[in-house]
């Protein structure tokens, strides 16, 4: 079978570790669990969780070798286009022992980047026929993740401001689509001058240097860390809410935690979101026509060359591997 795999871990050169090629399919694909489905993937887009994978992070090396992948859209034995939920057990979960902690594909269970993935049947949902495949393969971390984090997490509400840190990534691209859709100002930072009239072209309302002033937001989404969260203190108003979906950069060096404590902000973390929630961004796009931005896509067999371009950070969007 034909996967990308992590057969070394690398801090420092992720892609040392990376081994794309025909292996033997893991057990699990095998002989599937009782309340197990497999699928056979049409496309798989690519997110840094990968790269943490690579760099060690998150998994023991006598785990390795594991295939790579948290998200894919395929076609079920019996003929179903699904996309797959890529968070397996927790209180959300179904097809695993109720006590097993939850954890995403290529973390316990092989993941996505190979010709055919394993999963619990309660982890897929029928892909609208609105999105081709490589745009629903896009949706079940950034586009479910920037979900959860606008309107569970963040609890925002049309007509408000929401700051996004970081223009280009897969999370900050769907938090702009998303957010305006829903008639949110969205504002967003950037370095390069470049992605950020690409955010504006997206919908976005301002974009701006890191750092700039941007008047009170209602709501920020820092999935950057250590180098915006003084940012994101500073701008989010009184009683507004700072959620957290990631720490690109690092912890901060400082929680700034008077400022929070005395304007009474809430800082509220967000991972994923459920399978209900990924049906209901699923809806979502296919209702309002918005669809997932894609920077670029590769076949299976350059995997590689794809998580390249992801490590070099320019991309502006979702990879994407088709099989």
């Amino acid at each position: 079978m034909l996967s990308a795999r992590v057969t070394a871990f690398s801090p420092d050169d992720p892609l040392s570790g990376l081994t794309v090629g025909d292996a033997p399919a893991p057990g699990v694909l095998v002989d599937p669990p009782a309340g197990w489905t497999t699928v056979d993937v049409r496309a798989a887009s690519l997110n840094h969780h990968d790269l943490w994978s690579l760099r060690g992070v998150g998994l023991r090396a006598e785990q390795l070798p594991m295939v790579l992948g948290t998200d894919a859209a395929g076609v079920t034995a019996d003929g179903r286009e699904v996309v797959v939920h890529a968070v397996v057990g927790g209180p959300d979960g179904r097809g695993v022992d109720p006590d097993e902690p939850r954890t995403l594909l290529s973390e316990r269970y092989p993941g996505t980047l190979a010709e055919r993935v394993a999963v619990p049947a309660w982890n897929v949902l029928p892909k609208p026929p609105e999105l081709s495949w490589v745009e629903a393969a896009c949706v079940p971390t950034a586009y479910l993740t920037a979900y959860r984090m606008l309107f569970r997490s963040g609890g925002a509400q049309p007509g408000q401001r929401v700051l996004v840190q970081g223009a280009g990534g897969g999370l900050a691209v769907a938090a702009v689509q998303l957010g305006a859709a829903a008639g949110l100002e969205m504002v967003v930072t950037g370095r390069d001058a470049g992605r950020r009239e690409r955010a504006l072209s997206l919908g976005a309302a301002a974009a701006v240097e890191p750092g700039a002033r941007v008047g009170r937001v209602d709501v920020v989404l820092d999935s950057v860390g250590r180098a915006t969260w003084e940012h994101s203190v500073r701008s989010v108003r009184p009683g507004g809410r700072i959620v957290v979906a990631g720490l690109t950069s690092g912890d901060p060096a400082t929680a700034s935690l008077t400022r929070v404590f005395f304007q009474e902000i809430s800082v509220v973390g967000a991972t994923m979101g459920t399978r209900d929630e990924l049906g209901q961004v699923l809806a979502f796009l296919a209702r309002t026509g918005v669809r997932p931005l894609v920077d670029s896509t590769y076949p299976l067999a350059r995997a590689a060359d794809a998580l390249g371009r992801m490590w070099s950070g320019r991309q502006f969007g979702k990879i994407v591997l088709e099989v």
